[in-house]
Formats: C-alpha cells, structure tokens, sequence
C-alpha cells in the first residue's frame, strides 16, 4: 500500500486504499516494507531558511547532539548530556560563508531521517551535516563554494563560561571542567566540555579570538570543504591531544559511516504508515516518525538525553534551562519507555534502567535517611542524576526534597509510587524480550520498591493496607491512599514475585506480598454529583468515577488525571473486564482534558478502546503544544520538549496493537476513517503486523519471536477465523470463532490469522510511502517550514 506523505500530493491526488481496491503486504510467508520510502514520507522539509534558533534541525549519535539553523549562515550547538550538572553546551559552531547558500532565492533543505543528516542546497552550493556514529563529532560537508573565497569557521562560548582556548596546527579547542560541589545532593565529582574544531581544506589558519577559535581557510579546488567539530566526553587532562586524537579519527571515517547506521535502525523499528481523508492521520504518524528518529538521536549514553520532557541535546539557547537539569523527572520519562517498547528499539531504553539501577545504593541510602530508616527504596520522583532526591532549581529559594518524611507538603515531598513505575517497565522490558540476565540485573530495584511499600504502608483494623501521608504524585499531597500508591502496589507486588519466582530468590519477601495481596485498598470512588464525599468502594452508578485518593476533598495542585493511572501505565484497566466502565466514565469525566504537552489522554483513551478520543486528544494536544517546525513541542519556557511526540507515538501503536498483559488485541482502538499497514512489536519478542483498509482488517500476521504460548483476541469478533503458518499454509489453530484464540508457535516462525475459508486473493504490495518534498500542517502547526 503506498501512503503519499505531502500533503499538496494529497491533496491532487486520491488516497490510495481509499479509493482503489486493497492490497496486502504479506508475501512468501513475510510481511514487506520498503523502509526507505516510509520513512522519507516523514522527513521534515524546509522551503526557506531556519534563521531563527527555534527553527532548528536536530542531529545526534544517542551521546552527542546538534541544533542546526541558518543564522549568521550557518549555526549549530553542540550538546552533550553528560555536561552535569548544569547540561552545559561544548559550545556553537559558525560559518559565514554559506550565507551565499542560506539566503539564496532557491534554498530548500530536508532532514532526512533514513540517512539521519540535514541537507541544504541553494545558490549553487550544497551542505549536508551529520554527526558520526563511532566518534563524537559533527561534520559540515559543503560543495559549490568559490575556491578563491576566503572562508572562516567560528567556535566559541560565551560568558560567564571560562574555557581554555587552545590552538595547534590546524586545530583550535575549547576546554572546560568543573566540579558539581553547588548544588543540594552534589556528587563532588569533576565535569567539563571539550570542544574542537579544524577543516578539510587548504590554506588553513588557525587563531583565538575571546571565548572563540576562529579558523580561516579556502576551499578545494572543486569548491568543497569539509568542517570537522569533534566534542567528546570530557572530564579532564590534555585537551590537544585528546582533541587532536578525535579530529584524526573523524577524519578517517566513511562519509556514509553514520547513514549505515541510521539505515540499520530504520530496518529493525516497528513502522506504522496510516492515512484519513482529512490527512490529520499522517501529521500525527509523522511525528511517531519523529520520535523515534530523536530517541535515537539523544538516547544511547549511559543516561537518558532528555530530562523534564526536554530534548537537551537539541538545544540552540545556549546553556539556558528552565528546569533543574542536573535532575530526571520520572514523570517526564515514562512516555519515551512505552513508546520504545511497541516500536521494538527496546536497547534505547537502556539509559533509563541505568540511570535507576546504577544509583540503587545510593537510592536506599536516601530512603534509610529521609524515611525515618525504612527498608527498601523510595525512588526519588526528581532524581539527581547521582541518586539524591534533591529538585535544584533557580526560581525556589531552597532546593526541594523528594521522598522524604524531613519535607514540607510539596509537589513530591512524598511522591513514593515512583519505584514501583520504574520497576514495572522493568517488568514489561523482560516480558517484550525474555532476557533473564536483564531481570536478574534489575531486579533488585523491584524488590526494594516492595520492600518500601510494605514498610511504608500500615494495617488497618479490617487488615487492609494503606499509605499515609502520601502524594498522589503532585496533584494532591499528604493524603490517605493516594491511587497512584494503590495502584502501584496493585500492580507491583504480583510482578515482584513472578518475578522472584523465575530467579528463584528471595522467598520471605515473597511470602509477605503473597500474605498482603489480599489486603490492598480498593481503588477510591467518588460521585459526580458529589465529588468531595468518598463513595463506598463497590459503587458503580452512571456518575461513578476513580477517584485521585481517599481523601478527594483535598486541594490540587497540578493538572494531572490520577484517576486516570490504574489505566496506564499500570495496566489495571483495560478495554473490558469488571472495571472498563468505571474507567471510562473517569476517561470522559476527567477533570483535566488535553492539559499538559505531557497528557497521557491519548493513551489511556486507547488502553479503553476510545477510538474517537484516541483520535480527538491526539490532535487537541499537539495543535496545543507542538509549535515548532521540527515537530517538537512547548511547555514551559523557549525549551524543546520530546514528550509530546512520545506521547503520539506510543498513543499510535497503543491503538493499533496492545498486549501489556499477555492478551494480543487487534485494533482496539483504531479510528474508523484511517487506514493503517503497520508493525506492533509485543511481549515474547514478538511481532504484529496489521492492515486496514476503510475501517474493515485486511491482514493479521505474527511473526513469533519465541515459543511462549500465544493468545489472540479474535480479531474478527463473533466470526470464525483460523490460524495458519505462513510458509506452509498448514492450519495451526481450526476455525473458530472463540473470543481468544490459543496456540504454541514455534520460534522464529510467522502466522496468518484469517476468516476461515479466506484464501487471500488481495493483490500484493509491499508498505510504501512517497517521499517528502513539501512541509506538512496542521491547522496552525507545520512539522517543516513553508515558504
């Protein structure tokens, strides 16, 4: 099936798949994509230059990250994530003499996201940035420049910044360090930035000025140039020769290293391309697209890129934060896990289990200390990137305490469901892959996290087990069972001991959840009509919701859905079962409706089988939020958020395919009017691949990553269907129109779910695309910058 990607192409001509006949993909016992062409129908164009510092292109490797725009010519930040405490930039790089490219009256440019580098043409000349995939660096590839022009490249930095600035040969460098001995829960460690710059030219020169090194040089004789801006991570010792080192080494690269990678990516992520009349389906996959072309970008280093929703290592305003950056909001994390697991890039997940299960010691020190000597951890929902519960921030006079009895009522004072988050996407994280090393290694984060709850939570009189005082993350604070703690400990203490049962350890922790499981708090309820009044915990009237604690008349102090958590991500609410209706009423009667970049509205209305409000929150949150031309978003000051594209992105595959707890849906909440050929992966390392076509399913094929049992929801519900293998067409599962069809795959073998009799006589097509070449809208928002 071929989707058109531009949005002028659509509007000339027809839909495909909506106005010819359908067609599969599937062929010779495999689903086919043309990888190239679907993701090149997301690159983001520009038919004007970005002269503005909003108006960036990203790049990056997963360790270091570019912010590209035509001011001055040409501009690009560099930044890395390792820079703590403060995230500072290695520094910003310019050249003036592509103004004959950038103000040209024929400049067009494309982020190409298959190839992962920035392409600009005009005026005869042609530049492509990119940053290496083995090396740190950024490189700036132009053609068509006048060889008896003199050019300059500028690196600098700027106040208060105090670098050494270096210069030997044909390399000049910015050197910094500094140690994070300021703020609240410093670790005494030393950070710093290196940066380094020289030329693939001739005639080069090399000389400081200020805070910047300025390189003068002329171009080949074919008018090509080459600028090479390395920036390792730094925290010390001899700055030439580790400059000089990395420059060499750049040098030596193919210029095709880093598209071999970014290629090799696409290959292996689960793609979606869906369509509408409207085209406000392909705006939102596009920036499914663009999510998981930045998390790739900023999220393969020790720790995670981003932090507060926002997209450090895309930054162009210099070293300016709005949140504490030495810290992680877990909050603020979460989408970009949910989002990676369905796309199958589970690896780019492993900053985010680093980052908690590196800092465990540190972590149960803090809860020992500010949690009258519980056992276990409380997870600091703010986390230093050292393990210190401590929120530094500029604009409070004091540094904010997290997790702990010694705080004030804050916004996450005593936020404590925090550990039982992470250590449930733990759990997913060994359910989508298998990998008992990876459970046996974070494991025991999971296991403190229980081990804080029942040393936390106190028995009432009936048995039953409950947190006070305890936030219900911010919006309300120090209440009686707050939902996300219940269901936290819902959720968390089942997986704890499947968990401690594969690993066969830990049989006394085992054997206290076991004797609490019975004992947790119901989830709180209240009426509509009278919302400030408890309402008994088997109510279930048409004006019945979840309630955010047990004490609802408590004040909010934030814009959060907690009615709304055992939904997702805690996976106690689905699309049916005993508890869909009251989550539904608490979906549509939520009191915060597409408030925040970071609402999970779209999600948890697909988790219930909300198509239409799937669909509706999806574009209300990013007509809302995503403002700038690289499908980025805002929230809070001029920062760039990743978030809200995490949002989409794990909204989109939620919709099409879910399987959180071992039951595969087809389609659960897939809008009538799109089309969709997409890929889904699932738990087992499995995979999901599915086609629709104006509104009814074309194709259902797994391609089953392991021998564990499989259960499919009949996709086709109240109709016959079978099970074959693919390769073979042998039935695997006779016709039946069971609710949940079951069966043993065997590993690395592929399956057709079809009504039964259906010989597929569809015309065979591999899932395409058109690729980009104009920008795409939104209403107001434009992913692209139009003329």
């Amino acid at each position: 099936m071929v989707l058109v990607s531009s949005l002028a192409a659509l509007t000339a001509a027809p839909l495909t798949g909506q106005t010819k006949e359908a067609t599969t993909a599937w062929q010779d016992g495999r689903f086919h994509v043309d990888t190239k062409s679907v993701v090149g129908s997301s690159d983001i164009i520009l038919q004007r230059p970005n002269l503005l510092p909003r108006e960036l292109m990203p790049l990056g490797n997963g360790r270091l990250g570019a912010a590209v725009w035509a001011q001055d010519g040409y501009t690009a930040q560099l930044n890395r994530g390792d820079t703590f405490p403060h995230r500072l930039s290695p520094g910003q790089l310019v050249i003036p003499g592509l103004q004959r490219l950038t103000q040209a009256s024929d400049y067009s440019a494309r982020l190409d996201l298959y190839d992962g580098e920035f392409q600009e043409q005009g005026g005869g000349m042609s530049a492509v940035t990119y940053v290496t995939e083995k090396l740190d660096a950024l490189v700036v590839e132009v053609k068509g420049a006048d060889p008896k022009s003199l050019q300059t490249v500028e690196l600098k930095l700027w106040s208060p910044r105090k670098p050494q600035v270096l210069r030997k040969g044909n390399i000049g460098v910015l050197a910094e360090t500094w140690v994070d001995n300021e703020e609240a829960g410093a670790s005494g460690e030393t950070f710093g930035s290196l940066s380094a710059v020289t030329v693939d030219g001739i005639d080069l020169h090399v000389e400081q000025d200020g805070l910047a090194i300025k390189v003068s040089f002329h171009p080949r004789a074919d008018g090509s140039f080459r600028v090479l801006a390395g920036a390792p991570h730094w925290r010390g010792g001899d700055a030439l020769s580790t400059a000089s080192e990395l420059l060499t080494g750049v040098e030596k690269l193919s210029p095709s290293e880093h598209r071999t990678w970014w290629n090799q990516y696409w290959e292996r992520v689960g793609l979606i391309q869906v369509s509408s009349h409207d085209h406000t389906a392909e705006y939102l996959n596009n920036l499914r697209t663009i999510d998981l072309y930045t998390a790739a970008a900023e999220s393969r280093d020790k720790l995670p890129g981003a932090q507060a929703g926002i997209g450090d290592l895309f930054s162009s305003i210099r070293d300016e934060h709005q949140w504490g950056p030495s810290a992680y909001w877990h909050w603020n994390l979460r989408m970009q896990v949910s989002a990676n697991l369905g796309a199958g890039v589970l690896d780019l997940n492993d900053p985010y289990f680093n980052l908690y299960r590196e800092n465990l010691n540190a972590v149960l020190a803090w809860t020992k200390k500010h949690m009258g000597g519980r056992a276990g951890i409380c997870v600091p929902e703010t986390m230093r990137f050292n393990g210190q519960g401590f929120e530094n921030e500029t604009w409070i006079p004091a540094a904010a305490i997290n997790c702990g009895e010694d705080s004030k009522p804050y916004y996450n004072a005593r936020t404590i469901s925090t550990g039982a988050e992470v250590s449930l996407w733990i759990w997913q994280q060994f359910l989508f892959t298998d990998d008992l090393n990876f459970l046996r290694e974070n494991y025991p984060v999971m296991r403190e996290a229980a081990r804080f709850y029942l040393a936390y939570g106190t028995h009432s009189a009936d048995g039953s087990l409950h947190t006070f005082p305890s936030n219900a993350h911010e919006t309300k604070w120090d209440v009686h069972d707050p939902t996300t703690d219940v269901s936290a400990m819902q959720a968390l203490f089942p997986a704890v001991i499947e968990a401690a049962g594969l690993l066969k350890i830990d049989d006394a922790v085992v054997e206290q959840l076991k004797k609490d499981v019975p004992k947790l708090s119901p989830l709180a309820r209240i009426s509509l009509a009278s919302p400030n009044v408890l309402a008994a915990p088997d109510a279930d009237g048409k004006d019945i919701v979840i309630a955010a604690s047990g004490d609802p008349a408590a004040p909010s102090h934030n814009s959060e859905n907690i009615g709304l958590e055992p939904v997702w991500p805690y996976g106690l609410i689905g699309d049916e079962g005993p508890l869909h209706a009251l989550g539904v009423r608490t979906f549509l009667n939520r009191p915060q409706k597409n408030e925040a970049d970071w609402s999970a509205d779209p999600v948890q209305a697909a988790r219930l089988g909300l198509a239409e409000e799937f669909k509706s929150s999806a574009l209300a949150l990013t007509e809302r939020y995503q403002i700038y031309p690289s499908g980025l978003a805002t929230l809070v000051g001029p920062e760039f958020y990743v978030e809200q594209i995490g949002v989409v992105a794990d909204a989109i595959q939620t919709a099409l395919v879910q399987d959180y707890d071992g039951l595969i849906r087809i389609a659960p909440a897939w809008p009538k009017d799109w089309n969709a050929d997409g890929t889904v992966f699932v738990q087992h390392r499995n995979r999901v691949h599915v086609q629709i076509y104006d509104g009814e399913l074309v194709t259902v094929g797994i391609d089953a990553g392991s021998a564990s049992p499989l259960k499919v929801r009949n996709p086709w519900p109240g109709e016959s269907v079978e099970v074959i293998n693919a390769s073979t067409s042998a039935v695997v599962v006779p016709a039946s129109s069971a609710r949940v069809l079951q069966f043993s795959p065997q590993a690395l073998t592929s399956y057709l779910i079809l009504p039964s009799g259906r010989k597929s006589s569809l015309h065979f097509e591999p899932v395409s695309g058109v690729r980009a070449m104009t920008p795409k809208s939104l209403g107001s928002r434009t992913i692209g910058i139009p003329r």
